[in-house]
């Protein structure tokens, strides 16, 4: 049926579809992930050069962000996904064929820029096509998408990276990952609905990024998004440093990898009840500090089924920060700047990305390959606070009877006076 304003709302089958694109191309990144660590290890680096390669992954990000947001701001969305897809299948597979740290390093990066491409463009469609109430909800299972891929992702590189010949089966899990990121092209198919509003506006129009950070809630957001990314991407690169330190075997890692994985599904699944229950600023808050504690936690030497429980209660409290601060970003950011702010999001991501593993490198190379995180774990625990300060609820569902019923009522006060 077409709404007041003329326009016919999109179906939801957009939105599955997203998801089942978002879980092929982030299963490919999940895969390829640990498998250049264990390459690179493989090929003689060292934990701190492991740091480096997984800095890279976010280095072109980081100033690609705001053009391309700037440029879904004032145009379609959809063609930056399958160039982040091809970006991603090239960077994996060229990975698999690389022999040296410095080289993997470049591939690496361009695997990182295909998958800024595919999430700015996923993420500016998923904020177009949902009225405010939906975002929330809507966010949270685009992000079941990123969960998928990593629950299936370390699996599939855990089970073909093995042996004593960890160089030529790293090698082919990073084509297989490849191979998998081209699946999705498939569910991309009008994936942007045609009568969608479009912030079409001139180009002296455009809103300044001074604006957009200056928004009360944008910048808590893009910390929030910062702290969890980094600790979600951590947890991949330096998961299997720990395990090679103490025995434990990559199909293990993977499994372990998978469930915190799918911990976070499980999180977003239920998500709308634990937001009527709690609130976006008591959830976010609440599940930062848990996971805070949970990632300084790694840092003991516990066995591996303790291990396990605690990355799964570390995942599902990980899967909150992503989709809330989403919303919280497009909700607080000016009107025909909602893609430059949640590319400025991501480029926080990226900077984390960039500035974590490294620190990440020289903390374990001075103190021990545990000690990333206990970093991480401070971090979050600041991002708690942060938290705090966050935007509260979304904008309620319109209710057009009830604002008819309350017109009535005072009318008829009116007409007792």
């Amino acid at each position: 049926m077409p709404g007041a304003s003329g326009q016919v709302r999109p179906g939801r089958s957009w939105l599955l579809r997203l998801v089942i694109a978002f879980g092929f191309a982030q299963g490919a990144v999940s895969m390829a992930r640990p498998a250049v660590s264990y390459r690179a290890l493989a090929l003689g680096a060292d934990e701190r050069a492991v740091g480096v390669i997984a800095g890279v992954y976010a280095l072109l990000p980081l100033f690609a962000a705001v053009p391309l947001g700037r440029r879904t701001d004032h145009g379609r969305c959809a063609p930056l996904l399958p160039l982040g897809v091809v970006l991603i299948a090239g960077g994996c597979a060229l990975s698999g064929t690389a022999n040296s740290a410095t080289v993997m390093a470049a591939w690496s990066g361009v695997m990182g820029l295909g998958h800024l491409c595919f999430v700015i463009g996923a993420q500016s469609i998923v904020a177009r096509q949902s009225a405010p109430h939906e975002q929330d909800r809507n966010f949270g299972h685009f992000t079941i998408g990123a969960s998928l891929g990593q629950l299936v992702g370390p699996i599939a590189a855990g089970a073909l990276i093995g042996g004593h010949d960890r160089a030529g089966s790293s090698a082919l899990a990073l084509l297989a990952a490849g191979a998998i990121a081209a699946v999705s092209c498939a569910s991309l198919w009008r994936i942007e609905h045609r009568t969608t509003p479009k912030s079409r506006t001139g180009q002296g129009d455009r809103v300044p990024v001074r604006r957009i950070l200056g928004a009360r809630g944008v910048p808590a957001g893009i910390f929030i998004s910062l702290a969890v990314l980094s600790a979600t991407d951590i947890l991949t690169a330096y998961l299997p440093v720990v395990g090679e330190h103490r025995g434990i075997a990559p199909s293990v890692i993977g499994l372990l990898l998978s469930l915190r994985a799918a911990a976070t599904i499980a999180c977003r699944l239920v998500m709308t009840p634990m937001l009527r229950l709690l609130g976006r600023t008591a959830l976010l808050t609440a599940t930062c500090l848990l996971a805070g504690l949970l990632c300084a936690g790694i840092a003991l030497p516990v066995p591996v089924w303790a291990l396990a429980v605690m990355l799964a209660v570390l995942g599902f409290c990980l899967g909150v920060g992503q989709p809330l601060s989403m919303t919280t970003v497009v909700q607080a950011a000016p009107d025909g700047a909602r893609s430059t702010a949640l590319a400025l999001r991501l480029t926080g991501n990226r900077l984390g990305q960039v500035a974590a593993p490294a620190a990440a490198g020289l903390v374990a190379g001075l103190a021990g390959v545990a000690a990333p995180f206990v970093m991480l774990g401070a971090l979050l625990l600041l991002s708690s606070g942060i938290a705090l300060r966050a935007p509260g609820r979304p904008a309620p569902p319109p209710d057009p009877d009830g604002a008819a019923r309350r017109s009535r009522a005072r009318l008829g006060r009116a007409r007792d006076i």
